[in-house]
């Protein structure tokens, strides 16, 4: 265990100039699907088959790519975070990195979306273990994880639709 000194220094310390990063979330506009139909032209999915159709063309990704949907309290897109670009078979997501985002946008609940680039949209083992694990930390820090998507050749499962969560 450290004195005091020791944890924050000496009155010398305190003298020099202190520099931090100020943290503030930045927005870009990105086009993530051109010629979208009339209908998906709201901010609000009613299905996940409206989801699958906008990001449809992660199918034609030859690596993993983890996404989170961020929305508010009337479950309306705010916007999205491209949490991870893996490998031909795999992502590394974490919680911190999902979260941090949605905490940053305010969001009220997520919709996650990766690829599978094989086209087989049946969830590995680890995908069913990481969604079990943003499901309950959304749990703790109040944003809700309302599905997860995976999209394969011309197909998509919802983890909800197959009762996975």
């Amino acid at each position: 265990m450290g004195t005091l000194q020791t944890i924050f220094g000496t009155d010398d310390a305190a003298a020099k100039t202190i520099r931090l990063r100020s943290l503030r979330p930045v927005y870009e506009r990105q086009v993530i699907r051109e010629g979208a139909p009339g209908y998906l032209t709201s901010t609000r999915f009613n299905s996940p088959s409206q989801v699958h159709e906008v990001f449809s063309d992660l199918e034609n990704e030859t690596k993993e790519h983890f996404i989170a949907l961020h929305l508010d309290g009337k479950n309306r897109v705010i916007c999205f975070d491209r949490i991870s670009v893996g490998s031909l078979n795999q992502s590394i997501v974490h919680p911190r990195e999902v979260f941090k985002g949605a905490m940053l946008s305010s969001a009220a609940a997520l919709i996650l979306i990766h690829n599978h680039p094989s086209g087989d949209t049946t969830p590995s083992r680890e995908d069913l273990e990481i969604t079990k694990r943003l499901v309950a930390a959304g749990e703790l820090v109040g944003i809700r994880v309302l599905d997860h998507i995976i999209i394969g050749a011309s197909s998509y499962l919802s983890f909800v639709e197959k009762g996975l969560m």
